[in-house]
């Protein structure tokens, strides 16, 4: 089995910045793809950026130039900074891992939610 633990979330005023943490760890052989996704009140939830093990990075339009992704691999850690937040940014943000446990089971594991308000 995969643990994430997420840090970082809470408050924060229009134009600020936050940067979340999200720590695997369990049974993990390798993991692949490391990324975050987004829910606001009453909409789906949206991958908002995700890493893969080389390196690739993938971003929502919506977030393009305010937030960057990063993972450290020795912590089998990724991080989401984020710049220049708006109130749409606003929402539970969920990080998300693709790993291979020692099982050789593939999986997608969640964490537990990480609430970002931007508000003045």
């Amino acid at each position: 089995q995969v643990q994430l633990v997420e840090s970082g979330g809470g408050l924060v005023q229009p134009g600020g910045s936050l940067r979340l943490s999200c720590a695997a760890s369990g049974s993990i052989f390798r993991i692949n793809v490391m990324g975050w996704y987004r829910q606001a009140p009453g909409k789906q939830r949206e991958l908002v950026a995700q890493v893969t093990g080389e390196g690739t990075t993938t971003y929502a339009d919506s977030v393009k130039g305010r937030f960057t992704i990063s993972r450290d691999n020795a912590k089998n850690t990724v991080y989401l900074q984020m710049n220049s937040l708006k109130p749409e940014d606003t929402a539970v943000y969920y990080c998300n891992v693709k790993a291979l446990t020692y099982t050789l089971t593939s999986g997608a594991y969640w964490g537990q939610g990480t609430q970002v308000t931007v508000s003045s």
